[in-house]
């Protein structure tokens, strides 16, 4: 895997609330469970203990990604480097279940595999992989949805660094309001251009 792949994470994480809908799925260890994508030794270890450090967790990615969103790079950075330094990556090799042609392992990395929990776990690996999105491809690459009321995360990975909605949902809705709100404009001035 490669390790870039890992600030999805980071999003996912972030985007299990909604602050302006007030929604919020990191509600039960379920829920812990579901961010890895898939089972793992460290979403096994996930009890009610895991929320609340999420939940604080996401509260301060968020901070990152609104950072980034504001243009404030330095700031972005600072919170970042401040959870790497309190979840820190242990890297493991590890050949397990992946075998070559030759039946020799596919050595690849993990990361944090030895955390003691699985908040730890979780946040260790978001963050590496965010610290890497960032230093790669610039920290203009997070951003938070601009189709209101949503404010996801995102990572743009486009060639032109032209993302501004998390989805094509969210992305279609916004084009359809502005096209809209220009309509009722053309409209209205319409109208008084007829009465004058």
């Amino acid at each position: 895997m490669e390790l870039a792949s890992y600030a999805d994470f980071a999003v996912r994480l972030v985007n299990s609330e909604e602050p302006e809908r007030g929604t919020d799925s990191l509600t039960s260890v379920d829920a812990v469970r579901e961010l890895f994508g898939s089972p793992s030794r460290a979403a096994e270890l996930a009890d009610e203990s895991d929320l609340p450090r999420l939940r604080s967790v996401r509260t301060r990615l968020r901070g990152v990604f609104e950072a980034a969103a504001e243009g404030d790079e330095v700031r972005a950075v600072d919170l970042l480097n401040s959870l790497l330094v309190q979840y820190p990556v242990s890297p493991m090799v590890s050949g397990h279940d992946y075998l070559d042609e030759d039946g020799r392992p596919r050595w690849h990395l993990h990361l944090a595999d030895n955390a003691p929990t699985a908040a730890a776990n979780y946040t260790a690996v978001a963050c590496m992989g965010l610290a890497i999105h960032l230093t790669e491809l610039g920290v203009d690459r997070l951003g938070l949805c601009q189709a209101a009321p949503c404010r996801n995360a995102y990572l743009d990975t486009s060639t032109n660094r032209s993302r501004r909605y998390c989805s094509d949902r969210c992305a279609t809705r916004a084009n359809v309001a502005a096209y809209r709100a220009r309509k009722r404009e053309e409209a209205a001035r319409a109208a008084l251009a007829a009465q004058g």
